[in-house]
């Protein structure tokens, strides 16, 4: 006879395997990309096997797919969690754009990601459909602060929620991906923590900014 809780052990050290299997090969993806990660890192980096691996996730490619909504999963999952009901339009705005600067600067493994599968011309996230549904209530949420915003009079009817995002995301991304070349330039780390209060305030302006205009 099989112990009572046996199946639910299993099931929960299945769970913790695939969450650690996806915790390294986020890692292991965002710092060689997918074509130049290899299997059998991350099998050794997680005290197991290439079979274990594949047993999981069946292959390479369904293992990157797995890390590349999980890591997408992320963002949304921060942004569905952002309560500024409470909040004039123009502060709901700025606290979303220092959200995602903050979000983008504490994973930049996300951003490296991001920017590896537009190198393969968004070759694997085509294949999650998924993330276009997770993507609608981002979207949504800056949908709503405009309108209510252009309710108030406080904010410009001419953008819409995709320029929103646009400019709180370039501007996000560019503080990751950009670090290196802009710090060898310009002589700014911009990874530099006693300037992060003032890049962050800084998207919060710019955007308020602009809404308001």
């Amino acid at each position: 006879m099989t112990p009572v809780g046996t199946g639910k052990a299993r099931q929960r050290d299945a769970e913790r395997t695939k969450a650690e299997l996806i915790r390294v090969a986020t890692e292991v993806f965002a710092q060689d990309g997918y074509s130049g990660a290899r299997v059998d890192e991350i099998a050794e980096r997680t005290s197991t096997t290439k079979r274990m691996i594949y047993y999981y996730f069946g292959s390479k490619e369904q293992l990157y797919l797995a890390v590349l909504e999980k890591s997408y999963l992320g963002i949304r999952s921060a942004e569905r969690h952002l309560d500024v009901s409470g909040l004039d339009p123009v502060a709901a705005i700025r606290r979303l754009a220092e959200l995602t600067y903050d979000y983008h600067v504490a994973h930049p493994e996300f951003i490296r990601l991001v920017a590896s599968e537009n190198i393969m011309r968004g070759e694997f996230i085509r294949r999650i459909d998924a993330l276009r549904e997770l993507a609608n209530p981002a979207a949504s949420l800056i949908a709503d602060i405009l309108v209510r915003g252009r309710s108030d009079g406080t904010i410009r009817d001419d953008v819409d929620q995709i320029d929103v995002h646009l400019v709180i995301s370039s501007y996000c991304v560019f503080q990751v991906a950009n670090q290196h070349t802009f710090g060898h330039l310009f002589g700014r780390d911009l990874a530099d923590e006693s300037l992060r209060q003032h890049h962050r305030a800084m998207i919060g302006d710019v955007v308020a900014a602009w809404l308001t205009a």
